[in-house]
This record gives C-alpha cells, sequence and structure tokens, in this order.
C-alpha cells in the first residue's frame, strides 16, 4: 500500500511543537488521506458565512463539527449538528456549536467548525487503535455510533494486522450477521472495510507516538466504507523499551538451565526443615546424576557433598545457581554468581516485590543485567525437568515422566499441578515457578519447550504478561507445532481503564488477552481444571482431519447434553448422509434413533457399542467421536472400557488413529473405567458430558490454529 509518512510526520511533529497531544478533526483527516482512508469532504470555517460557502461548495446536506484541542468528545459539548440541509440552517447551525462549545469550556481553543459532507447511511461500525500496556498496538473493531460503549461488540488483534487477520475482525463480533445482511439488507463491501482496519493497523505501527485513534463512526455500505469522525490522541511520554532477546540466545541460557552439568545451591543446609537442605536432599534423591556444589560458609559437607564458603571456589563450570537464602543476602551472592559466569540463578526466596520491596528487586535484576545472568524468580518454588532427572525445588520429587510442561506464576498453583499431575498420573517433561518474573517468562519457556524433543504440549498459568508481544511471536513460532494451554487469571472486567477514546474504554484487559491470545493460535482454559485437563488429554487425542463430529450415546438425555457440549465447544455436529444413517440403523433397535446423536439405547449389549463404534471409526467421513455410555447391567462399566478399548486400538492397527472420547453416567464403577479407557488413549469422564466435549474442542481448537484442518 502506497502511504505518505512523511505527511503523518509533518503533522505530528507540528502537533508536539505546540505542546498538543490532541489532533484536531482537520489533522487527523490529512492522517487519514496520507493512509489512503476514506472521509467524506471537509474544510474548516471561522465564521457562519464562511461555514454557508464551503457547504454550498461540496454540496448540502452538511454536518457541523466544533474544531477545538481542548473539546475531545464533540457531541457531550453539544458540538456536532447532522443533516444541516439550507444556507439558512448551516449558519444557525453554526452559531448554535460555538455557543455550546462557550458554554462547556469557557476556556476551550476554539479553532472554527468543521463543515462535512454529509455521509450516506450505512451500518456505523467503529474502527480504532489503542496501546494496550501488555501487547503494545492493538487494533479494534466493532459496532460504532453512541452504543459502542454500551453493547461492547467489539474484537482486537495485535497492530499491524495483516489482511487476512483484518478481514477476520468482519467476523468475530456477534453482529457479523449485521455485516454480511441480515433480514434481506445488502451485505456491507467486505474488502473496503478489511482495507479500512489494515490502514489504521498500519498507521499506529508505523507511527508509535499516536497512543490512541478512533474512526467512530464509519459508515460501511455496499459500495464501500467512509469514516465520518476520526480522533487522534498522542501519547505523553515516548514507549518504554522493553529488554529483549533472540530465539538463540535465550535458547542458550535455557539449555544450560533445564539441561545443566553442574548445580550449585546457595545456602545449602545439612539441618532438615531448611529450603537449602530440601532442594539438596530432592536433587540428590531424585537422581540428578550432574554435579551438585552446596554453598555454605559455615559447614565443610552437606548431604555428603564437599560445602564451599563461596561459589567462587567451585572448581569449574556452574550452569545454574540455585538460591535458598534470604532475600537481603541475595544482591551480594548474586555479584559472586555473575563474576562466576554462571549463566542462570533460581531465586526462590521471596520477600522482593510481592512484598512490596520493588528496591530489592530492581537491584537484583540490575546486578544480573550487568553480570550477564538470567534470572528464574524470584519468589518461586524452583522447577523440575524430568529427561534430567532434575528437582530442583522445596517440594516433593516428581518423577511421571511424559510430554507435558507446565508453569505456574503462583506457588499455589504450583503445587496444584504437581497434584493433579500425580493424580491423574500425567506424565510431565518440566514443572517451572515463575513467581514475580523478574526476568524469565513465559516466552523463555515457549522457545524452549517449542524445540524440546521431550515436550508435546505446554500449558501455562499466568496472571499477567511482562511483553505480550514476545510471548506472541514465541506462541506463533510453537503453536504449529504443539498445542500451547494458558489459563489467565483475572479474567472478570475490572473496568475499562480511563481512556480518552471509546476504543482505549472498551480495552479491557480480558478481551484483549482473549483477542490475542487467540490469534496467536493459544487455546484458553477457563480455569484450573480446565488447563490441567486440556494438558492430560491433548497429547493423548490424535489430531483430527475434518470437522465431522458424531456422538453415539447409550442415553437419549445424555446425547442432549452432549449436543449442547458442541455448541459450546464450537463443534461441529455432522449432518448424516442417508446411506450412513441407514448403516447404523441396522445394528440399533427400532425404538432406537439415528441422526446426530446417535441413541442405541441404554439396553442393548456390548455388541451394538461395538458395531456403532466400529462403524463410526472406519467411515472416513466421519473426523471425531463422542461416547456417551450410561451404566447398566447388560453392559457393565469396565466391559464398556474393555470393549471400546480394544476397538480403537484395532483401528489404530489399522492406520485410523481418529479422536475418540467418552463420557460415562452410572454407579462409582465407572470411575475405574474411565480410567482405563484414559490409559488406552480415550479420555474418558465420570459424572460429566461437559468435560469430554472441552477437551475434544480443545484439540480443535489447536488443529485449526496449526493450519491441520482443511478450509
Amino acid at each position: 500500500m502506497g502511504y505518505d509518512r512523511a505527511e503523518v510526520r509533518a503533522v505530528l511533529d507540528a502537533v508536539r511543537a505546540e505542546g498538543r497531544t490532541a489532533l484536531t478533526a482537520l489533522e487527523g483527516k490529512l492522517l487519514c488521506d496520507a493512509y489512503g482512508i476514506a472521509t467524506p469532504a471537509e474544510d474548516l470555517a471561522t465564521s457562519a458565512d464562511e461555514a454557508i460557502s464551503r457547504a454550498v461548495d461540496m454540496g448540502l446536506p452538511v454536518v457541523l463539527k466544533i474544531v477545538s484541542p481542548d473539546i475531545l468528545h464533540k457531541t457531550e459539548a453539544g458540538g456536532v449538528l447532522v443533516g444541516l440541509e439550507s444556507p439558512h440552517e448551516v449558519r444557525l447551525g453554526y452559531e448554535r456549536i460555538v455557543a455550546a462549545a462557550r458554554a462547556h469550556d469557557p476556556d476551550a481553543r476554539i479553532l472554527g467548525v468543521q463543515v462535512q459532507r454529509m455521509v450516506p447511511a450505512g451500518q456505523e461500525v467503529i474502527i480504532g487503535a489503542t496501546t494496550d500496556p501488555t501487547f503494545g498496538k492493538v487494533i479494534a473493531f466493532g459496532l460504532g455510533g453512541v452504543l459502542v460503549e454500551v453493547l461492547k461488540d467489539v474484537t482486537f488483534r495485535l497492530a499491524p494486522a495483516t489482511g487476512e487477520e483484518a478481514a477476520s475482525m468482519l467476523d468475530d463480533i456477534a453482529a457479523a450477521d449485521v455485516l454480511r445482511g441480515a433480514r434481506g439488507a445488502e451485505p456491507i463491501d467486505r474488502e473496503a472495510l478489511a482495507g479500512m482496519i489494515q490502514r489504521v493497523s498500519d498507521l499506529v505501527a508505523d507511527f508509535p507516538e499516536i497512543a490512541e485513534l478512533d474512526l467512530n463512526p464509519v459508515f460501511a455500505t455496499a459500495d464501500g466504507a467512509v469514516a465520518a469522525d476520526v480522533r487522534v490522541l498522542l501519547a505523553e511520554d515516548a514507549p518504554q523499551e522493553v529488554p529483549r532477546y533472540t530465539a538463540e540466545e535465550i535458547l542458550a541460557v535455557m539449555n544450560r538451565l533445564m539441561k545443566p552439568r553442574s548445580v550449585a545451591v546457595i545456602g545449602a543446609s545439612n539441618e532438615a526443615g531448611k529450603i537449602g537442605n530440601s532442594v539438596m536432599r530432592n536433587l540428590i534423591d531424585g537422581g540428578y546424576a550432574g554435579e551438585i556444589h552446596p554453598i555454605n560458609p559455615k559447614a565443610d559437607e552437606i548431604c555428603g557433598r564437599k560445602a564451599y564458603r563461596s561459589i567462587a571456589d567451585v572448581p569449574g563450570e556452574v550452569d545454574v545457581a540455585v538460591f535458598t537464602i534470604p532475600a537481603k543476602f541475595v544482591p551480594t551472592a548474586l555479584e559472586e554468581v555473575g563474576a562466576k559466569k554462571v549463566p542462570a540463578a533460581v531465586l526462590i526466596p521471596s520477600g522482593f516485590a510481592e512484598t512490596g520491596n520493588h528496591e530489592l528487586q530492581e537491584q537484583v535484576v540490575e546486578i544480573a543485567r550487568r553480570r550477564g545472568v538470567r534470572l528464574l524468580g524470584p519468589n518461586i518454588y524452583g522447577y523440575y525437568y524430568t529427561p534430567e532427572d532434575l528437582c530442583a525445588t522445596f517440594c516433593t520429587p516428581y518423577d511421571v515422566k511424559g510430554g507435558v510442561a507446565l508453569s505456574s506464576q503462583s506457588g499455589g498453583i504450583g503445587m496444584a499441578i504437581l497434584g493433579f499431575s500425580r493424580s491423574s498420573k500425567m506424565g510431565v517433561s518440566a514443572i517451572v515457578g515463575l513467581g514475580n518474573k523478574s526476568d524469565l517468562d513465559e516466552d523463555d519457556l515457549l522457545t524452549f519447550f517449542g524445540q524440546d524433543d521431550n515436550t508435546r504440549c505446554v500449558a501455562m498459568h499466568l496472571e499477567d504478561l511482562k511483553d505480550g508481544r514476545a510471548f506472541v511471536a514465541a506462541a506463533r513460532e510453537v503453536t504449529p507445532k504443539k498445542p500451547i494451554i494458558v489459563l489467565k487469571a483475572g479474567r472478570t472486567s475490572l473496568g475499562a481503564r480511563a481512556a480518552s477514546s471509546h476504543t482505549g474504554a472498551l480495552a479491557g484487559d480480558d478481551k484483549v488477552y482473549d483477542d490475542i491470545l487467540r490469534q496467536a493460535g493459544v487455546i484458553r482454559a477457563p480455569g484450573l481444571n480446565d488447563m490441567l485437563e486440556y494438558a492430560h488429554a491433548l497429547p493423548t487425542l490424535p489430531t483430527p482431519k475434518g470437522e465431522n463430529v458424531v456422538i453415539i450415546t447409550g442415553a437419549g438425555g445424555s446425547g442432549v447434553l452432549l449436543s449442547d457440549a458442541c455448541v459450546d465447544a464450537g463443534l461441529s455436529l455432522m449432518d448424516i448422509p442417508p446411506d450412513l444413517d441407514e448403516a447404523f440403523r441396522r445394528f440399533i433397535p427400532p425404538f432406537g434413533a439415528a441422526g446426530n446423536p446417535i441413541d442405541i439405547t441404554g439396553g442393548e449389549p456390548p455388541s451394538t457399542y461395538e458395531a456403532t463404534v466400529r462403524l463410526g471409526l472406519t467411515d472416513p467421513r466421519i473426523h471425531a467421536l463422542i461416547l456417551g455410555y450410561w451404566h447398566t447391567i447388560v453392559t457393565p462399566p469396565m466391559v464398556f472400557a474393555e470393549l471400546i478399548a480394544r476397538v480403537v486400538a484395532d483401528a489404530r492397527a489399522q492406520g485410523i488413529d481418529k479422536p475418540v472420547v467418552a463420557s460415562l453416567a452410572g454407579d462409582t464403577e465407572v470411575e475405574q473405567a474411565s480410567e482405563y479407557l484414559f490409559d488406552h488413549g480415550v479420555p474418558a469422564y465420570p459424572y460429566t458430558t461437559e468435560k469430554p466435549v472441552a477437551v475434544l474442542g480443545a484439540k480443535y481448537r489447536w488443529a485449526r490454529a496449526a493450519g491441520l484442518l482443511p478450509r
């Protein structure tokens, strides 16, 4: 696209030179013109006679708007009049607007009145941009007009947005059908509207000093899109630079952190109950085969290992220093770690920013950056990396190895992760505490886990992101290879941030997180148990090859609930073709129901389950199965579980590998049956119809984001 960046730079520099942060409407139009953003003809009038002359020249009817750098919300100040059709109305309108503006703010500088050609009626939408504290420049799109902040039907993307991302925003609002031409109306010009979104996103990305921008309303019609009003605000200060590392630099440190040849424990102790003792015991008892160096100036030997007064006395290189000393002693010890050229320090102690001691944390970060040491923590439980039998934590050792890497910002959540992993026998590759995230954070972990052959799925609990853009960049690299599941705490809105534009007010933290995490291909979990269940099930489930989902159930009530859950999970229930319908009917009783769900009824023997499930697996038009089991004497729970496990195994032996999940309703025996199925590659859950469908929906969301499903 051809943009006149020099024109924009000249306008912004002139505004800055006057000490202003708000552009006038006419200055905003100059920006729009430079980026090819369609606006109606307009001009500035400084008298009623000039307003009449401008209106007649451009053609009546017109809109009048007050032009003042001190009045941002013109409508609230009585500074907008619409549909003036005669010179007399223009004269009266001019006088009325100026009087209203002076009454609203007697000290406001009034530069004149903007005379604007009336835009033909169309669907009102808003296109805007704001500067999010986590993700930087984001672009917004939604329903426009005066109801925009009431309806809040808006969606966000990172700026700059690609053409495809801009077009996707048109389908991502609740009122998308209105744009497509609901109730016989003409559909809007999607290409023109998506193009305007993309141009706005390019503008704010090219000029980071633009803090907020609103085009509201934009009138979208079948013939194009025109922005009737533009509001632009500049940032008070220059954006703060965030330290960034290349993937190569991150991996150089992360490989030594996760696969160390030697670990030093600062504050190691022989005294049971001390953190320094627990870390030493876990490293030794967990089977870590590398060198372990206890550091304690008051001991000669700790846990059977030679102790050193200082890390400086340790012979050879040290890859990781684990700190178990009180917070106040960390700076001095960290200087010694830096002098030793240790690349990574794990800060277990609390007493830093989480308790209000920001100064101490800033001091530690400064030392680490000056010395070239990357920090994990502080205020964490440590970390596990099971392929190396590495348990650098004061919690219990964990030895069930598998393909799931988990992280948490909270120690309590970390313990929940540990407990779930143990009780569900979910094998993990890593469990990492991030705590205050003074340095290393989620994007560093993603960079490592993305290329880690021992990791097949990544699940992360987070309360915030330090650098949202770095996280998105890392997630986009990982998503095509393996699922990323995120539990973002703080989902409820605390109210819109104070802002001077509609877009800024609409950009509630959670909505921005929700849209941009989805843009990055991340699967967002609604709760802690959901995150853990997704992490448990997704590596087990094969990737679907299409969208056709079929429910086979032994209970009509379960079938209805499973169908409802499919809608909530964004799954597509297959419309069963006549020949397949007939094939299913051959195996079910006359009082059963084919279609979808397929209700085989509760009194059927194991052979009916077997025949229908085999048909569902072998027919290539069906891409995934949801099984609803009802506990009966005819087909007891373990009989059902062993049968389904065998049928699925037979299909996989023939090269048929479709996702199958199961919901089991019945007495407590269904718990053992569910566990058996899960152990044999079929995620199964007792007493719930929602959970199996939710994990299948999560697998589908990842497959779509990874581009693994046909469009």
